[in-house]
């Protein structure tokens, strides 16, 4: 299992500007809680899964198998 940042310059550059934004807290969520601290729990419970290979929500990693 490998992590890495979405390939895509232009999306973590605007992720990561609304990360600032909001206090490290995910720029797609309404709620700031530590669930939705980067990197979030709905991407912690992802990473757990060995079946799951994909981008995190708001698509800035990318968990490969």
């Amino acid at each position: 299992m490998r992590i890495e940042l979405n390939p895509d310059a232009k999306v973590v550059e605007t992720i990561k500007n609304g990360l600032e934004q909001k206090g490290g807290y995910c720029p797609c969520r309404l709620e700031r809680t530590p669930d939705t601290k980067c990197m979030c729990k709905e991407f912690r419970d992802q990473i757990k899964d060995p079946d799951f290979e994909g981008f995190c929500h708001c698509m800035l990693y990318y968990k490969y198998k």
